[in-house]
């Protein structure tokens, strides 16, 4: 019988083998390896040169220029390698429990400069606030116990998709124009239901759910979302709808649009959520965190999205209203609309919404352990075939977290001994030796 690490091993082999004919051309083979093994290793630096540092210490240079070649240059999908790597953890991810959510989110990428693709003054999660940054869209499957991902394409700023000779210094397609946050979503989303995948209700925050049409999308797709709104979202509270149409005069065509008036008129979400009585509010756990049980105080109404409906012939379908708002606090924190079904519990509907907090989470750790940030190339293929295989690395640790008994992470790998006095190129000199 193997030993633990040595199943381990087996695995990534077996698993480096599945990617390696993914990318095709037997030349690519060597460095798809070190690449891989370079991003599971420890180390603080994960772009090439100090990978190729702890893979081939003595041949640093060749082995250097083999995995830049094959990050910056070599013509493979990276959204064939996304899949390869999906399909790897979603057994073992279902195995836990089924798919409960196809996440939507964007994580941005603190950079100097402005010459790396995309790179732009516009927010970036990682540091809270606006900032010059890359950011990527991302669609993860998700449930309980971990997540994949699924998508990963980079948002393409308006000032860079109409920048001829920037475009064409860090390769991006032609076929890429701009394209707003949420359609580059919806075309994921497309490609995942092409691929056959299990369906699950679809999470996103407000920077999505603001827009109707994206709502719309998901509907229109035969998706359940779950997704944040802002505070002056406007709702036909519960038992109250648009007008209808005005009764037909006899001459021209009969009025067929839904209005509102004066004294009728939909409410801001926060202006609702004041309205409500107390005993609409319930205090509900939904898991067990680091720092104890979370939970928060919650209440859920049907209403009817409202936004623009004086130009539709008939209501909106009743959806839930979730607003969360902590005893301590002195306006709710969240709104979301959902499309999940009428009876559902207020317990398993917080759960569902709650769930988003996996990803963010996942990203996090694939910037900590895989690297996923350190890209330090400028070209639209090399920053995609980095991303693409940081979530590799990824989805292997992932299933071997998922497996029953898992052995210590990795234990068999090991970097290579560095030679006496070695310094990686651009490392500080020693005082005294400048």
């Amino acid at each position: 019988m193997l030993k633990p690490n040595e199943d381990a091993e087996g695995r990534l082999d077996e698993y480096l083998d599945c990617l390696g004919h993914v990318i095709g051309h037997r030349d690519r083979q060597g460095p798809l390896r070190a690449y891989l093994t370079g991003l599971l290793l420890q180390g603080e630096r994960k772009s090439v040169e100090p990978m190729a540092a702890r893979i081939d210490p003595y041949h640093v240079s060749a082995r250097h220029q083999s995995m830049h070649h094959l990050v910056a240059s070599a013509p493979w999908d990276h959204e064939e390698v996304l899949r390869a790597a999906r399909d790897y953890l979603l057994p073992l991810m279902e195995r836990h429990a089924p798919v409960g959510a196809w996440i939507i989110d964007d994580t941005g990428m603190p950079k100097k400069g402005t010459h790396s693709v995309g790179v732009a003054r516009q927010y970036c999660g990682a540091v809270g606030k606006q900032e010059n940054c890359q950011v990527v869209v991302t669609i993860s499957l998700a449930n309980a116990v971990m997540s994949v991902p699924a998508a990963y394409r980079l948002y393409l700023p308006e000032s860079w998709a109409k920048a001829k000779e920037r475009r064409e210094t860090a390769g991006v397609p032609k076929e890429v124009t701009f394209q707003t946050k949420w359609k580059i979503a919806l075309a994921q989303i497309d490609g995942l239901l092409s691929d056959d995948l299990p369906r699950a209700p679809v999470l996103a925050d407000a920077g999505y759910g603001n827009v109707t049409e994206f709502r719309e999308g998901l509907s229109a797709r035969g998706l359940r979302y779950a997704v944040g709104v802002n505070p002056e979202t406007t709702v036909w509270p519960p038992g109250v709808e648009p007008l209808p149409a005005k009764p037909w005069s006899g001459q021209g065509h009969p009025p067929r649009l839904l209005r509102r008036d004066r004294d009728h008129r939909p409410m801001a979400a926060q202006a609702l959520a004041h309205s409500l009585p107390t005993s609409e509010w319930k205090t509900v756990r939904w898991r067990e965190g680091t720092r104890g049980t979370m939970s928060s105080r919650f209440a859920a109404v049907r209403v009817r999205a409202a936004h623009r409906d004086y130009w539709k012939e008939k209501m909106r379908e009743e959806e839930w209203l979730l607003v969360e708002w902590p005893e301590k606090e002195k306006e709710p924190t969240k709104y979301t609309l959902s499309t999940a079904p009428e009876n559902v519990p207020l317990e398993d509907l917080v759960r569902l919404v709650k769930l988003r907090w996996r990803v963010e989470r996942d990203y996090e750790e694939m910037k900590q352990e895989t690297g996923l940030d350190h890209f330090e190339g400028r070209g639209w293929r090399g920053f995609h075939h980095h991303g693409a295989l940081c979530i590799a690395a990824y989805a292997f640790l992932a299933a071997e977290r998922a497996r029953l008994s898992p052995p210590e992470p990795l234990a068999f790998l090991r970097a290579a001994a560095l030679p006496e006095g070695f310094r990686p190129r651009g490392a500080p000199a020693k005082a005294g030796t400048a």
